[in-house]
């Protein structure tokens, strides 16, 4: 998972992306032409995996705000790969697996894009060149004459095979998908692939062994176990469904209740936003793990949530025109606010320690996270920068400079440089 906010990500993303999409359509077109030459062998499986490959692209949706997820056709596809078996007869090459998976994909990409839906064709792309490796690793230890008739002294050679091929689809994806992220949120490689990993082992191994499930079913009884194991396929598509909508319900009450400051003049309009998106920006830059960047992001939102408990709003909201003992009082007041939720307690430790100086804070306290440093020098740049402050990106960092060690913790200045050299704007 992802976070990133900042205007131009889209745009990199797209620039990163088009390599694969095109690596997608070209192994798409060469199979497809491979396929037409050697002919389609057993087309009911083709035509019912490639079915059920596009439906799962219709039914695809965003899980986690930087890919859409579709498990029924991930699951499908790989099944699809993975047959062995006294029903099958004549397997599927590399060359048709890939192009039924390719021509299935685009089918069930039509008519989200003609119904305006959102898509993601990067992630589809990702999707057939994942297969392709899995098609090409489960021929190259399965020999082409293998026929599973059921018989346990086949089976684990088989299972074994089709962990291999499941577990290649993983790594490739997670490796392409890491590059991706590190080129577009500019996250270094090790954290992005760390990342990349995680999500296939939760994500990810539920879709493989969801087709490892569909592809022995089929390679025993033929078609008639498709109805019986999508299923769990539906089941699972169900929980990621009800997780991503948990999430935006999460995601949506917390920029509500960011949005009170502004309503009561204790900060400019879009001043907690564009905190956010600094502070996440930095985060990326930092390497920290998913769950740590969703903190990060929701303390950057809620940081002045405490201001409310103050007399009268800073002119402009800029809260460094309080004194420390009121910032801190702020601090405190809004991270007993946010522990109240009884669901963000990480968060509340954040803001709690957002406006400790570093010198007296994280520098003697291992156990302050580096997160509340990356919120104070968030909102010390955004309001210097911002609309109440006006100052230019190099006279901000130079007065941001003037307090490292001291007031900011040196590694989030760093970072802080690292992410506005390379042209971050509000």
């Amino acid at each position: 998972m992802t976070f990133m906010t900042d205007r131009d990500s889209q745009d990199k993303r797209l620039g990163s992306g088009a390599v694969i999409v095109i690596a997608g359509c070209v192994l798409g077109v060469a199979a497809l032409f491979i396929t037409g030459q050697h002919g389609l062998t057993e087309w009911p499986f083709a035509l019912t995996f490639g079915l059920l490959i596009a439906a799962g692209e219709m039914v695809q949706f965003k899980v986690d705000r930087s890919r859409n997820r579709a498990p029924i056709a991930t699951s499908a596809s790989l099944a699809y790969a993975l047959l062995r078996g006294t029903d099958v007869g004549l397997p599927p090459d590399v060359a048709q697996v890939v192009a039924v998976t390719w021509i299935a994909t685009l089918a069930g990409i039509a008519p989200r894009a003609i119904a305006g839906l959102s898509w993601d064709l990067v992630v589809s792309s990702r999707r057939v060149i994942s297969v392709a490796c899995a098609a090409t690793a489960f021929w190259a230890v399965i020999p082409d004459g293998f026929v599973w008739n059921g018989r346990w002294t086949q089976a684990v050679p088989l299972v074994a095979g089709m962990f291999l091929a499941v577990l290649t689809a993983g790594v490739v994806d997670a490796l392409v998908g890491a590059g991706q992220i590190t080129e577009a949120y500019n996250r270094p490689f090790p954290a992005a692939l760390r990342d990349e990993l995680v999500v296939m082992g939760q994500i990810g191994m539920a879709m493989g062994l969801g087709g490892i499930l569909l592809a022995a079913g089929a390679s025993l009884i033929g078609l008639w176990a498709v109805p019986l194991v999508i299923v769990p396929l539906l089941l699972t598509q169900f929980a990621f469904r009800r997780f991503a909508s948990a999430q935006r319900t999460y995601r949506t009450t917390v920029r509500s209740m960011a949005r009170s400051t502004e309503i009561a003049g204790f900060s400019s309009p879009g001043q907690n936003a564009r905190t956010a998106q600094l502070a996440v920006a930095m985060g990326n830059d930092l390497g920290l793990i998913p769950a740590r960047m969703e903190a990060l992001e929701y303390a950057a939102l809620l940081s002045g949530v405490g201001q409310l408990a103050l007399a009268d709003p800073s002119p402009g909201g800029a809260s460094l025109l309080r004194t420390r003992e009121e910032r801190q009082r702020a601090a405190e007041i809004g991270a007993s606010v946010i522990e109240r939720s009884g669901v963000l307690d990480h968060v509340a430790e954040i803001v709690r320690h957002s406006n400790d100086p570093y010198r007296h804070g994280r520098a003697n306290n291992a156990e302050i996270p580096v997160e509340s440093g990356i919120v104070n020098v968030a909102l010390a740049y955004e309001q210097l920068v911002g609309e109440g402050g006006g100052q230019s990106p190099d006279k901000a960092m130079e007065s941001i400079g003037l307090g490292i060690g001291a007031e900011y913790d040196p590694v989030v200045v760093d970072s802080l440089r690292r992410v506005i050299g390379r042209g971050f704007r509000f």
